[in-house]
């Protein structure tokens, strides 16, 4: 593990020298971005040929010579044809996967541009991140769950999927085009000035959103894209098009494509912060920029619409890609409606469901101690927006290309060691690398020796550990995480299947986001910043783990006995 870390953090330097950008915002010589190639050479077919190609070799060993003998040789070819799935299922799933790579193209600039508007904006910081989290983005959450409920009780499920979808895209343009350019007169900066003189220095974080509130606004709508469009939207809907052993053998490569989109949105969003150098006198090339990264959301946007109406005329009402009579007896059942109270005692009551839900809180939570404190560290090394846009570009690639390769490890953990195995992964690597980017920061005088031998400074060495750090865990995350989540629902019935996810959705996502943005809050107000709090933090994500690992181990022994009764 220790290798591998030391591996992300020599392609980080890498890729920040290669980006132009310097601390200081000096721009240098851009390199262009990767050949295709390797890419295409990575995706050229899906990742079990060469796992099934060695498991079926070794099988062989085993056999009796008559046995070898009687069985036919197939040839390349034949063995390449009998991987491709047939032609009703290629029918469904290239256009799914075609959607998730959009939601996620999007998710990955969004995500990176929310994080530059906040944390650069004036009198803002990384220590703003929490009270979002908690005071405006947890609310926005549960008032669109009450939206979406309504939504549901009156609207076909497609038109739910356009009701949710097209606003976000409206926004987005509305942001570039129309609010950010005129942010002089929309944020009240002399206002908040007045108030803070009367203030402690702890309310800066809360007083920040209030003096950048488009940018707040944008952020949690980011937030929600993710969570709204790619978890409940697509998975809904993807769940609702594939059976169960299509989910199988196809939702791992929903993530190889995923990665993609994160490799191709991470280049486009250093391509446009290069673009900055050839602009002329005058004007506001983060403004430029910004139009367009939301240029390429909406086009994406329009293309994943575009897609899921193809696939309601096309799919939907194809029966040897849906079944039709199980499709008119969903529609007849009676819909699950369950509000914040009901979603909690659920989760209360299940102990699969609430284990579940332990995974999803607690990732959320770690992820979110760690990355405040790594964003920090970051602003103070690229305060330039662009700067700080291009190393996301460049963060958002390296994640992309990094789990990748774990989506071709993840497949060997499951089928070697099963889902316990798996799903030990993420919290074990956010333990190792977390842990060791705290170390970092509390002890960069112990570390500045070493930092200087490596020709760098210990920020910047903060900076590349903790970019590490993050690109581990997502890619921990993305290929064996989410896989774990999304199996662990399989074996349950129809009913438990409806309530955990919603429930899951409903408490789980916004208790992870907000529960460490809240820890955070309260160690800000308690020992006055945010890198005070810092050996707090690496207490608390101890803690944390701890509790992760034994839902973890609870969860697997129930998963197994779910497995073993439905097969029997």
């Amino acid at each position: 593990m220790g290798k591998f870390t030391v591996a992300i953090v020599c392609l980080l330097a890498a890729l920040q020298a290669s980006s132009g950008f310097s601390p200081a915002g000096r721009v240098g010589t851009l390199v262009p971005p990767t050949s295709s190639a390797s890419n295409t050479k990575a995706f050229r077919s899906p990742f079990a040929n060469s796992i099934d190609n060695k498991c079926s070799t070794s099988s062989s060993l085993y056999m009796s010579e008559g046995d070898a003998a009687a069985a036919p040789k197939q040839s390349f070819m034949q063995k390449m044809k009998a991987k491709i799935p047939p032609a009703n299922e290629r029918k469904k799933l290239i256009p799914l996967a075609s959607m998730f790579f959009f939601i996620l193209f999007n998710y990955t600039i969004l995500r990176d541009t929310k994080d530059v508007l906040m944390v650069t904006a004036k009198g803002s910081g990384a220590e703003v991140i929490p009270f979002i989290k908690t005071y405006v983005n947890l609310p926005a959450a549960i008032g669109f769950t009450a939206l979406y409920s309504k939504l549901c009780d009156r609207m076909e499920q497609k038109d739910v999927f356009y009701a949710c979808t097209i606003p976000f895209l409206f926004f987005f343009a509305a942001f570039a085009f129309i609010i950010f350019p005129n942010v002089g007169m929309l944020h009240p900066h002399a206002f908040v000035d007045k108030i803070a003189l009367a203030l402690p220095e702890g309310f800066g974080a809360p007083l920040a959103i209030v003096r950048n509130w488009s940018y707040a606004v944008f952020y949690v709508m980011a937030e929600m894209w993710g969570s709204v469009v790619a978890s409940l939207l697509f998975w809904s809907f993807a769940n609702e098009v594939t059976t169960v052993d299509e989910a199988k053998k196809y939702y791992p490569l929903f993530g190889l494509g995923a990665n993609v989109a994160l490799i191709f949105s991470g280049q486009y969003v250093r391509f446009v912060s290069g673009m900055r150098a050839n602009l002329p006198p005058g004007v506001d090339p983060w403004g430029m920029s910004l139009k367009y990264l939301m240029g390429a959301v909406v086009a994406s946007g329009g293309c994943l619409v575009s897609i899921f109406s193809y696939m309601q005329r096309n799919v939907m009402t194809d029966p040897n890609c849906v079944d039709q009579e199980k499709q008119a007896e969903r529609k007849k059942k009676k819909k699950v409606k369950m509000s914040l109270k009901d979603s909690a005692k659920f989760l209360v009551s299940s102990p699969y469901i609430r284990n579940l839900a332990t995974l999803v809180i607690s990732y959320g939570m770690c992820i979110n101690l760690v990355e405040v404190s790594w964003k920090s560290k970051l602003k103070a090394a690229y305060p330039d927006p662009n700067a700080y846009s291009a190393f996301m570009g460049n963060f958002s690639s390296a994640t992309g290309s990094v789990t990748l390769v774990m989506m071709l490890l993840g497949r060997k953990i499951f089928q070697k060691y099963g889902w316990g195995f798996a799903a030990k992964v993420t919290p074990a690597m956010i333990g190792i690398t977390g842990m060791a980017f705290y170390a970092l920061t509390l002890f960069a005088p112990f570390f500045a020796p070493i930092a200087a031998s490596l020709g760098t400074t210990p920020l910047m060495l903060a900076v590349l550990v903790g970019a590490a750090q993050n690109i581990l865990s997502k890619s921990a995350k993305y290929s064996l995480f989410d896989p774990c989540k999304e199996m662990a629902y399989i074996p349950l019935d129809q009913d438990s299947k409806t309530k955990g996810k919603a429930a899951v959705d409903v408490v789980g996502n916004p208790l992870g986001k907000s529960g460490g943005a809240l820890i955070q809050q309260i160690l800000i107000f308690g020992v006055g910043s945010l890198a005070a709090a810092t050996p707090w933090l690496a207490g608390i994500l101890a803690v944390l783990l701890v509790f992760w690992f034994k839902a973890v181990n609870s969860l697997s022994v129930q998963f197994d006995e779910a497995m073993a009764t439905e097969e029997s």
